[in-house]
């Protein structure tokens, strides 16, 4: 063997080991990070044990540890992820539409996209300051109302909207509107041409091309957007904590605090954006900060691992939503 081949073959041993190597480490990592995360899971879950029950799920919050219950925080999240879904889903998947269907390139558009890609940066915290302002001070403007009648009950409309739900949902809308919007244009993006391409020759219009073609095809990374989108804001405290949201509440909003209480009165879904609420992370906060020891070590733990649970199931469905929509995909 020449010393040119010894050579060639030293430092092709050398990049065999040093790629190994490479891959240990970051073998490494991942499964130090997976032993991390399951030792601080298995923690919070022995510390909830207590605590995980029914009763935990169904009642209200308690001054005593062993009474507290998550069902404010509960509905309080839920109303406030319906109605943040209700205003930012269809204006950010009609913005990422527009921008990646209609709009001509120019350095207008340029300047809006990266509007967008900085918005998705700031910190959720600059968006509660913002939605204080907005929402819930509007700017100083003195308290009054909008009434509705409706037939069988007049509506009223509080302006500003005070620390509400309406209020809450506007601001996780402003914090996931951008997340929505640049989750939808990846997914227009790709979208073959040929396939848009294909439906314009066959006649269709623009917007037949669009809402018949590409958008069912994006579908699947559109919800996952969504959805992703959606589970950032059911774990964010600071922008709720900034609007001035209660940490402690024994009712749910519009005072439906079961099924029967919406059977019984309907009327009262129309005081639900207007009235006050709690989410799960504000009251996990609040018994973070209890000094009962019962409360920051067990009831505290219940309730991440009620957020925990939620956050995985929406997480679940996005992956499920994907994996069923990428099976009807043809192309």
């Amino acid at each position: 063997m020449s010393q040119s081949q010894e050579l060639f073959a030293a430092k092709l041993a050398w990049r065999h080991r040093t790629g190994w190597l490479f891959a240990a480490v970051c073998r490494l990592a991942t499964w130090a990070s997976l032993l991390f995360l399951a030792v601080i899971i298995v923690a919070i879950v022995w510390q909830a044990w207590p605590r995980l029950t029914w009763g935990f799920l169904t009642r209200f919050d308690s001054y005593r540890p062993e009474m507290a219950g998550m069902l404010p925080g509960i509905l309080g999240s839920f109303w406030l992820l319906t109605f943040t879904a209700v205003m930012c889903v269809p204006i950010g998947i009609g913005a990422a539409i527009y921008l990646e269907e209609y709009a001509r390139p120019s350095r207008f558009t340029r300047f809006i996209q990266l509007n967008i890609s900085n918005l998705a940066g700031v910190p959720s915290i600059v968006f509660g300051i913002l939605g204080f302002t907005a929402f819930v001070r509007m700017f100083g403007m003195p308290q009054s109302k909008i009434v509705l009648s409706l037939g069988f009950t007049d509506w009223r409309i509080p302006l500003p909207f005070g620390r509400s739900v309406l209020a809450g949902a506007m601001t996780l809308s402003l914090l996931c509107l951008p997340v929505v919007i640049i989750a939808s244009q990846e997914a227009l993006r790709s979208v073959p041409a040929s396939l848009r391409h294909a439906a314009l020759a066959l006649g269709a219009t623009k917007w037949q091309t669009i809402s018949r073609q590409v958008l069912p095809a994006a579908m699947p990374g559109i919800l996952t957007g969504v959805i992703l989108a959606l589970s950032r804001a059911l774990g964010e405290t600071a922008p709720l904590a900034v609007l001035g949201a209660a940490t402690f509440i024994t009712f749910a909003p519009g005072r439906l605090n079961s099924a029967s209480d919406v059977a019984q009165h309907p009327e009262r879904l129309l005081n639900v954006p207007f009235d006050q609420f709690t989410a799960m992370p504000l009251q996990i906060y609040n018994w973070v900060n209890e000094q009962t020891r019962d409360f920051q070590l067990h009831v505290s733990a219940a309730g991440i691992v009620v957020l925990l649970v939620i956050l995985v199931l929406m997480n679940g469905t996005a992956i499920l939503i994907r994996q069923h929509f990428q099976r009807k995909i043809r192309w």
